[in-house]
């Protein structure tokens, strides 16, 4: 899959354990609005999570659409767009040297939802689905940046507002 971007803080040094892991994010449109999870902070999240065992990445794209947003993605319509590998010393393990990819997917989803099969930090953090611009999702989540996931999915967004992504 294309490298869209490495965001490497370089707070690690190479004899820290490693602790690496795939995630699957699903880029949804209709028209120009975008499926979003956001939170009681404010802050928009795109849908998606881990790949959980031997799982695919189309699979972990399909369960992770359903449990966060309870939009039923159509397995057919998946098509690539590329990878945003994160890099730095592990926020929630110091002294680990912490290694994400995120493999970015458009695709299509059905018209009906489903009920939602959120975490329980999802739901203590408000998650709820909602649809915006690429440019209201950029414009609203760059001034609110504290974790480092809002920067990934925030960094996403903005190579969509300005052509650098195209679907």
């Amino acid at each position: 899959m294309k490298k869209l971007l490495v965001m490497d803080e370089k707070n690690y040094t190479d004899e820290m354990p490693v602790f690496e892991k795939s995630t699957v994010r699903a880029v949804i449109q209709r028209g120009n609005l975008i499926a979003m999870q956001r939170g009681n902070n404010g802050v928009y999240k795109i849908p998606g999570g881990a790949v959980e065992g031997a799982e695919s990445h189309h699979d972990a794209l399909i369960r992770e659409v359903v449990e966060e947003t309870g939009l039923i993605v159509i397995p057919e319509t998946i098509s690539e767009i590329g990878e945003i590998e994160e890099i730095r010393e592990d926020s929630f393990c110091p002294g680990q040297k912490y290694i994400s990819h995120s493999y970015f997917y458009s695709c299509s989803v059905k018209n009906e939802t489903i009920q939602t099969n959120m975490t329980e930090n999802e739901i203590e953090k408000g998650y709820q689905l909602e649809w915006a611009t690429a440019t209201e999702i950029y414009d609203n989540n760059a001034h609110l940046l504290k974790e480092p996931w809002m920067n990934r999915d925030t960094n996403f967004i903005k190579m969509m507002v300005d052509g650098s992504v195209l679907l």
